[in-house]
């Protein structure tokens, strides 16, 4: 599969947290200035207090049209691109427009679970053990040479699911959080550069999901999980994720009780936001 991006930060690569950000990224002052970025930042229930912000930033009704609103965006991210080796195709543009428009933090869904347990320390929550119902996803399965990489791509391709390029034709609606799972291996330090990047269908679409346009993306019914998440802030790389991954291990009592290969990292945060919200999840085995 050719990559249609090189290293951006559409999703799950954001540049908190006092990181920098990786070669050839697209930085997140640069996203800013595409349009009038923020979004409303209200805080989500769950272990990181994550606020339920878009995946897009918000930009009022250009007077002069809709083509040239959507040749600006694009052009704009085109142009960032190239400055940093990265390809944004111009079948984005219309998605590009499309989440940049539909940047209402009332009206996305967010994965429905049921918190069992939570353990804090000194006031402060450490972890938080929850219950998902099964549920159906749509997913990419990527492999590209470094993580961002793959979740620039997957990302596209999710975007251009949700925006009307699926059966229905509609806009289906942007749901929190967007999932990654990733990999480790024992015979490869860190985490493999296979990714899964997924997006929870909303719950009116949960029966009867459109089908993708695009034979990347598939849907998949998850079966019900017990998992334990963890919130951090800022980059989320190979090298964070890693970081994150050890860290709630040392906290959990149990984690033999959890899968050792196989992780997810939710992203809940614009991707424009100077300090992303993200959680780190282990899944019970069944």
């Amino acid at each position: 599969m050719e990559s249609q991006a090189r290293t951006c930060l559409l999703s799950g690569g954001g540049g908190g947290g006092g990181d920098p950000a990786p070669p050839g990224a697209i930085t997140l002052e640069e996203l800013e200035r595409a349009g009038a970025a923020g979004g409303e930042e209200a805080e989500a229930p769950g272990a990181a207090g994550c606020p339920d912000s878009a995946y897009g930033s918000s930009l009022e009704d250009n007077a002069g049209g809709d083509e040239q609103e959507q040749e600006r965006l694009l052009s704009y991210w085109q142009s960032v691109g190239r400055g940093h080796r990265v390809d944004v195709p111009r079948d984005m543009a219309e998605p590009i427009q499309q989440l940049t428009r539909n940047n209402h933090p009332q009206e996305r869904e967010s994965v429905p679970f049921v918190v069992i347990a939570r353990k804090e320390q000194l006031g402060n929550l450490l972890y938080e053990k929850r219950h998902y119902e099964k549920a159906k996803w749509a997913c990419v399965k990527v492999q590209e040479k470094q993580y961002e990489q793959s979740i620039c791509l997957g990302f596209m391709k999710i975007m251009r699911y949700i925006c009307q390029q699926n059966s229905s034709g509609l806009y289906l609606g942007m749901t929190v959080p967007i999932a990654t799972i990733v990999r480790t291996s024992e015979s490869t330090p860190g985490i493999t550069r296979f990714v899964t990047v997924a997006y929870y269908l909303p719950s009116g679409l949960q029966e009867q999901p459109p089908a993708p346009n695009d034979p990347d993306v598939v849907i998949e019914e998850w079966p019900p999980t017990i998992i334990y998440a963890r919130g951090f802030r800022g980059v989320t790389n190979e090298t964070s994720i890693a970081r994150e991954i050890n860290l709630l291990a040392e906290l959990l009592e149990s984690p033999e009780l959890c899968l050792q290969d196989t992780f997810i990292v939710a992203g809940y945060t614009n991707p424009a936001a100077t300090n992303r919200q993200n959680e780190i999840w282990f899944l019970e085995r069944p």
